[in-house]
C-alpha cells in the first residue's frame, strides 16, 4: 500500500475533480443568464489546468529545497495576507476582505497559499529543532507564534472558518512533531474561547450560531442554507433524483455551486455518491499519512502530515456544514466546489505530497529463511 500511496492519492483527487466539474455543469447553469451559459464550468476547467501545472511543478521539485527558504515563504505569505487590509488592493465581499486584486495576477485569496506556507515553516522549524520538540519554548511557544501570526491575519479578515481549519492543521503538525498534547489542548481551549467571544460580538455570525440551533425556526433567515441542504439530502435519498434534475439549485439553495455543492451531490446523485465523496477524502488522508510515514527525513514526515491536514480538515468542516452538524463556516469543498484559488493551491499541495513520495524510502521485503529444506526426486 505504501508504495502505491501516490497512485491512490492521485486517483482519489482526479475522481473528486471530475465530480466537481460534472456537478458544476449541473448546478451553476441556474445562476447564469443565456449570454454566459457554462461560464463557471469553463473557468473551473481553466483553473484545473493551472492547478495541474502547479501540481506537476511541485511534484518534480525537490521538497527539501523548501526548507532553505521557509522564512522567505512565510514572510511572503504574511505580506499577501496583510494586503487584504490595504484599501484599493483588498476586495470587500459580504462584509469580508478575503480577496486581493493584483496586477497581472488578478483576484485571488491569499489565505490559500498561506496554508501551505505555514505548514512548510512549521515543518522546517521542527526539522531544525527536532531534539527540542518537547521543550516549552522551542517546541511550543515559538512554533506557536509561527502559526498564530498568519492565522491571526486570516482571522481578522473575518475568515474565521479558514482560520479554524488552519489552526487545526497546524496543531496536528505540531502534535506529530512531538509537542506535548496538553499544551496544545490548553491553547486550543483558549483559542476556542476567543473565537466564541469574537463570534458573540459579531451579530451576523452570532445569528448563524443561533439559527444552527433552530434550523426549522430560522429556515427563512440565517438557517436557510442548511435547512434547504437537509431537504436536498432527503429528496435525493439513496439513488438521487438524477443528474440535472435537482430542484434546490433553482434559487432555493443559495451558493449551491460553491459552499453547498455537497448537498447537490446528495440530491442529484444520492447517498452512494455522497459516501463515495467521503471515501475519496478518507483515501486522501490515508495515502497522505502513508507518504508522510515513509518520507526520508524528519522535515518530510512532518510536512506530509501538515499538508494532508490542510486538505482534509476543510473537507470535514464543509461536509459538516452541509449536513447541518456544524455551524455555517463558508468553506468550500476541496476539489469539488467552484473557486480558482482553492482548486489551484490544493492541487499544488497534492503535488507536494507526490514530491515526498518520489523521494520516500521503502524497506525492502526480506526473504524468509528456509528451515529443514527437503528435496524430493522422482525415480523412474
Amino acid at each position: 500500500m505504501a508504495r502505491r500511496s501516490a497512485i491512490v492519492l492521485c486517483v482519489a483527487v482526479a475522481a473528486l475533480v471530475v465530480l466537481g466539474l460534472v456537478m458544476l455543469a449541473s448546478t451553476s447553469v441556474w445562476v447564469e443568464d443565456e449570454d454566459t451559459r457554462y461560464f463557471h464550468v469553463k473557468r473551473q476547467v481553466l483553473w484545473t489546468g493551472v492547478g495541474l501545472l502547479a501540481a506537476c511543478c511541485m511534484a518534480f521539485l525537490d521538497y527539501r529545497l523548501l526548507r532553505r527558504f521557509w522564512i522567505h515563504i512565510l514572510v511572503g505569505a504574511c505580506v499577501l495576507l496583510a494586503l487584504c487590509y490595504v484599501p484599493g488592493v483588498g476586495v470587500l465581499r459580504n462584509g469580508e476582505t478575503r480577496w486581493i486584486n493584483l496586477p497581472f495576477l488578478g483576484q485571488f485569496q491569499p489565505s490559500e497559499p498561506a496554508k501551505i506556507a505555514i505548514m512548510i515553516a512549521l515543518a522546517a522549524w521542527f526539522a531544525q529543532y527536532q531534539a527540542e520538540a518537547r521543550c516549552f519554548w522551542r517546541g511550543f511557544v515559538l512554533p506557536g507564534l509561527l502559526l498564530a501570526i498568519p492565522t491571526g491575519l486570516i482571522f481578522f479578515e473575518k475568515d474565521m472558518g479558514t482560520a479554524a481549519a488552519v489552526g487545526a492543521a497546524g496543531f496536528a503538525l505540531m502534535f506529530a512533531a512531538g509537542t506535548r498534547w496538553w499544551w496544545l489542548a490548553v491553547s486550543a481551549a483558549a483559542g476556542f474561547a476567543g473565537l466564541a467571544y469574537m463570534v458573540r460580538m459579531d451579530d451576523n455570525r452570532w445569528s448563524r450560531i443561533m439559527s444552527f440551533m433552530d434550523l426549522e425556526g430560522t429556515k427563512l433567515g440565517f438557517g436557510l442554507q442548511q435547512y434547504r441542504a437537509r431537504l436536498a439530502f432527503g429528496s435525493g435519498g439513496v439513488t438521487g433524483v438524477g443528474l440535472g434534475n435537482g430542484a434546490e439549485k433553482h434559487g432555493y439553495l443559495p451558493f449551491a455551486h460553491t459552499d453547498f455543492i455537497f448537498a447537490m451531490i446528495g440530491e442529484e446523485l444520492g447517498l452512494v455518491f455522497t459516501l463515495g465523496t467521503v471515501f475519496a477524502f478518507v483515501l486522501i488522508c490515508t495515502a497522505g499519512l502513508g507518504i508522510a510515514l515513509h518520507a526520508q527525513d524528519h522535515f518530510g514526515r512532518v510536512l506530509g502530515v501538515g499538508i494532508t491536514a490542510v486538505i482534509v480538515v476543510p473537507a470535514i468542516m464543509n461536509i459538516g456544514v452541509a449536513t447541518a452538524t456544524l455551524p455555517n463556516t463558508g468553506l468550500p469543498l476541496p476539489f469539488v466546489s467552484y473557486g480558482g484559488s482553492n482548486l489551484v493551491f490544493t492541487l499544488a499541495a497534492v503535488g507536494l505530497l507526490v514530491s515526498l513520495h518520489r523521494r520516500a524510502v521503502f524497506a525492502e521485503r526480506a526473504e524468509l529463511p528456509v528451515i529443514k529444506e527437503r528435496k524430493l526426486a522422482l525415480k523412474l
